[in-house]
């Protein structure tokens, strides 16, 4: 049945393939982003150093990490239905379990190691693995959208996420939250294919075109690199594998580490609870036309440059963050928002393009998952190296300088790396 829809509607399959990832993303990322929200009720209440709570969110991300190349396989192996179902049950048992918690280690094994851990399945890394195969002309554009349903859920999501934990406590909205996760995306991934051809489609809908009808012209630049079948082992000896491994480590570093100690933060420079959790919400939904147009505009000008300006957007983040501890105004928080949702979360668009127009092929699950260990052993490594540096000297000043060097670093690796060279983006198509 499912088949036969695609072939009949092949323009439209893909973009429903876009729109199941949209609402996966809007609840996935979020109840992952929810942490957040419950860092301050869970040091309140257990008095534990932040370092230990928050690195509860790093293992998650470590345990992410280490499992990534293991999930690639499994993507290029058994397709996304399994990859994607498998993190839905793992995050939801998560979210149910944790309200048992009452020692350190239960967090880590719900919260850490079910929630963060399962995370990687259904949301950044898990779509990036197959939603580059099924568009080429549109690659940017239609990654950002289905991305930016992290936007939409974070606005929807989180201020309930928040109401509920000041209502009925932090435990109980967990309970909802894992069974809202469960009941929506469970049966929502079932139809899906990790590539066009797998039900007899080509990229971009190109299957619905007559015989005859020009194709495309190609967007190979560099043809002798193209043609090598890549393999996680070649891709290993290459300097471009490590250029993105670093851009990839810093780039969420710099990310992770403003998402989980932001609302803490915000709330110690003088802002009120719920205004903070707003402000968490609202990045998100700043990044919403961001993201998209951020996508739109790398089919034309390129992924460098939107992973350019995604990694500034971060870096006047962290400036406004740091203006906010002597002038905490609602002009600064405004534009902290803006920077880090409208231009920072932009990144997001990109993501799964710069390393795909690199290494596409039929391993390419695998490269991915394993580029994935160091994205997310930097997403790790964020909050919880600002956590020890706030514990160490009473303020977040230091750990944040450190987040807008790592930002341009980042963005210098990508322009090492170079995607351009091998694939061009549509628009830069001669």
């Amino acid at each position: 049945m499912i088949q036969n829809l695609a072939r009949k509607l092949p323009f439209f399959y893909g973009w429903l393939i876009v729109a199941a990832a949209f609402v996966t993303m809007g609840v996935g990322v979020n109840a992952r982003t929810a942490f957040s929200l419950l860092f301050s009720p869970i040091v309140n209440e257990f008095g534990w150093e932040r370092a230990t709570v928050a690195g509860a969110f790093s293992f998650g991300f470590l345990i992410s990490g280490l499992v990534s190349p293991l999930l690639g396989r499994l993507m290029d192996t058994r397709g996304p239905r399994i990859v994607i179902e498998l993190g839905v049950l793992l995050m939801s048992a998560g979210l149910l379990l944790a309200p048992l918690t009452s020692q350190p280690w239960h967090l880590y094994l719900t919260l850490g190691l079910l929630v963060g851990g399962g995370s990687v399945c259904l949301t950044f890394t898990g779509q990036s693995l197959y939603l580059p195969n099924w568009f080429v002309r549109r690659r940017g554009f239609a990654m950002s959208l289905a991305f930016s349903g992290v936007g939409v859920g974070s606005i929807i999501l989180l201020p309930a996420f928040q109401t509920w934990i000041e209502k009925f406590g932090w435990r109980t909205a967990c309970v909802v939250l894992g069974l809202l996760l469960f009941c929506l995306l469970a049966p929502l991934n079932l139809f899906l294919s990790r590539k066009p051809s797998d039900l007899g489609l080509e990229p971009d809908g190109d299957a619905a075109h007559v015989d005859g009808q020009a194709r495309p012209r190609s967007n190979i630049v560099d043809p002798e690199w193209a043609a090598v079948d890549w393999t996680l082992s070649r891709a290993l000896k290459t300097g471009r594998f490590w250029l993105l491994a670093v851009g990839y480590f810093t780039g969420l570093f710099t990310w992770y580490a403003v998402q989980v100690h932001q609302t803490k933060y915000l709330v110690e420079i003088g802002y009120s609870a719920t205004l903070a959790a707003w402000a968490l919400g609202a990045v998100s939904l700043a990044g919403i036309p961001g993201q998209i147009g951020l996508g739109w505009l790398s089919d034309r000008i390129g992924r460098e440059w939107v992973w350019t300006i995604g990694s500034f957007g971060f870096v006047l983040t962290y400036v406004a963050l740091i203006a906010m501890k002597t002038a905490p105004t609602t002009p600064l928080l405004y534009a902290m928002f803006v920077a880090q949702g409208l231009l920072g979360y932009g990144v997001t668009a990109v993501f799964g393009s710069v390393a795909f127009e690199i290494f596409e092929g039929r391993n390419y699950g695998s490269i991915f998952g394993a580029l994935s260990l160091t994205s997310l052993a930097g997403g790790a490594a964020g909050p919880f190296v600002a956590g020890e540096i706030h514990d160490l000297t009473g303020s977040y000043d230091a750990a944040f300088l450190l987040c807008i060097v790592l930002c341009f670093v980042s963005a210098g690796a990508i322009w090492f790396a170079a995607p351009r060279k091998v694939r061009a983006a549509a628009g830069r198509i001669a």
